[in-house]
C-alpha cells in the first residue's frame, strides 16, 4: 500500500481564500406576487445577508449554496442563473463566496442558534437592510437576471 501523495490536496493557509456559496432567494408574495427577497438575520454578527456559509470540504459550489439555503431559512429552492462571486476579506482571511438566483419551493423558517429571524421584503427593502454594501449589487444582479428570464 503506498503513501498519500502529498501535493494531491492542497493545504490551506492563511492566503488560500475561504470557499463558500449561497443564494440569493426570492419568491413571489402569496399576498400581491410582487417579487420577495429573503434576508437573514444572523444573531453571531447581528447582520442581515443573503443565505449562504462554508463549503464542506470537496463539496460542489451549487449543492452546497441550497444546503446552506435549506440549514438557515428551512427552504427548498430551485436553482437558477449564477450570479456574481464576491471576494472579501473575513477574520484576516481571504473569502469567495460564490450565489445563485433560487426561487423557493417550500419550507417553513424555524429560528436557530445561526439565524434567529427571517424577513421576506420587496427588492428596495431588501437593499436597505442588507448589513453590507457588497450584499446590495446582489439583489440588482438578482433582478437584471430575473428579467432575462
Amino acid at each position: 500500500m503506498s503513501s498519500p501523495n502529498p501535493t494531491s490536496e492542497t493545504p490551506e493557509t492563511p492566503e488560500t481564500p475561504v470557499q463558500a456559496a449561497g443564494c440569493v432567494l426570492w419568491r413571489r408574495s402569496p399576498v400581491d406576487g410582487e417579487l420577495e427577497v429573503c434576508l437573514v438575520h444572523r444573531p453571531k454578527y447581528d447582520d442581515w445577508s443573503h443565505p449562504k456559509g462554508k463549503l464542506k470540504r470537496g463539496e460542489d459550489p451549487l449543492a452546497g449554496a441550497l444546503r446552506e439555503v435549506a440549514e438557515e431559512t428551512g427552504y427548498g429552492a430551485a436553482p437558477g442563473t449564477g450570479l456574481p462571486t464576491l471576494e472579501y476579506e473575513a477574520n484576516g482571511r481571504p473569502k469567495q463566496v460564490r450565489y445563485w438566483a433560487a426561487e423557493a419551493v417550500s419550507g417553513t423558517f424555524t429560528p436557530n442558534d445561526e439565524v434567529d429571524r427571517l424577513l421576506w421584503l420587496p427588492p428596495s427593502s431588501a437593499r436597505t437592510r442588507l448589513t453590507q454594501p457588497r450584499d446590495r449589487d446582489l439583489v440588482d444582479a438578482l433582478l437584471t437576471a430575473l428579467h432575462r428570464a
